[in-house]
């Protein structure tokens, strides 16, 4: 897969998931950074998974895989797509999740995805919204590329980390600034009633949850 253009929006973002990253990024992201500087363990991202994960599942922002690899899907087969802008993360993911045999599609959150429409039942994007340029208001359009997948009855859940409203520690404090400063993140003015309201735009039912710095979102799709 040929590399992002410099120039694209969302390069710097992504840019960071190479593969020296990858090889530390379970033992940093879940070992140090979430639990300790955002103060959101790990279980509540699996919980999150395990409570909402369908058979037809798409991962859209995969990292590692990690989460997918450990979370209990409700059958033993599940049909599995994972999508992403970096073809390193995807590649990455894909053979931590050989088992499953998982469809790859390379594609930018912020354009139409390029999958069917109601094609999905469920839909991960965790720690993603928070890597996107712009601040929330910007990013509410891939609630609507997400709902425009979801088949009728399908659940969109995920996490963010935002810049505003929760009481950070001095570690999130500087994680929040290096990684603006460098433009992996863009999430500084982010606040859960902007979270809400994008939502809002896609779900009539939806919940908010925040575990220390972390917004935990889930979205339905009427039935």
């Amino acid at each position: 897969m040929s590399a992002v253009d410099r120039g694209h929006p969302a390069y710097r973002g992504q840019a960071a998931y190479n593969r020296l990253f990858l090889s530390i990024y379970d033992t940093y992201v879940y070992g140090i950074s979430s639990p300790v500087a955002w103060r959101c363990p790990k279980r509540h991202l699996l919980d999150l998974y395990d409570r909402h994960v369908a058979a037809d599942h798409l991962d859209v922002g995969v990292a590692t895989g990690l989460l997918l690899d450990q979370c209990r899907f409700p059958v033993a087969d599940p049909r599995l797509t994972l999508m992403d802008l970096n073809g390193v993360s995807l590649a990455h993911a894909a053979r931590r999740l050989r088992r499953y045999a998982p469809r790859v599609h390379r594609a930018d959150v912020l354009e139409p995805w390029g999958l069917p429409p109601d094609s999905v039942d469920s839909i991960g994007m965790f720690n993603l919204l928070h890597c996107l340029p712009g601040a929330l208001p910007d990013k509410a359009v891939v609630f609507d590329h997400a709902r425009a997948v979801l088949r009728p009855g399908g659940t969109l859940f995920g996490t963010t980390i935002l810049g505003q409203g929760p009481a950070h520690n001095w570690l999130a404090r500087g994680q929040l600034a290096a990684a603006n400063w460098r433009g992996i993140m863009s999430n500084r003015r982010d606040r859960r009633a902007d979270l809400e309201a994008a939502l809002a735009r896609a779900f009539t039912r939806y919940d908010v949850t925040v575990v220390g710095s972390v917004a935990l979102f889930v979205g339905h799709a009427d039935s």
